[in-house]
């Protein structure tokens, strides 16, 4: 378990909800990932996403997916990819990544409370 935060440290961490528009391979990466465009509603907009996800999903299952990235992070440039989120996600028993989403649909934007 990492060292105890504050409340108000959480409340720094912005998470949101947005749904993948659009999802490509990422061959250009180091790892195997997928390039993502996620739209987060109105007030954020669409934002870039790189996301090592390749072994429990293909792109074309993903587009239409709702997913919790932080949108807060600076912009990371990962090759050619200049990634605005960092979409979230668990390892499994082998350590290949399974995305965190919501048990139900909520609107794009919204913030993890």
């Amino acid at each position: 378990m990492a060292d105890q935060i504050s409340y108000d440290d959480f409340e720094r961490v912005d998470i949101r909800v947005g749904t993948i528009v659009e999802a490509a391979p990422f061959p250009e990466a180091r790892k195997p990932a997928y390039k993502l465009l996620i739209d987060f509603g109105p007030e954020i907009g669409v934002k870039k996403s790189s996301a090592q996800i390749t072994v429990h999903y293909a792109p074309e299952e993903l587009v239409g997916r709702q997913v919790m990235a932080v949108v807060n992070f600076p912009p990371r440039q990962i090759g050619p990819v200049r990634s605005e989120v960092l979409t979230l996600g668990f390892e499994d028993e082998s350590g290949a990544i399974v995305l965190a989403g919501t048990g139900k649909p909520v609107p794009n934007g919204k913030k993890l409370m």
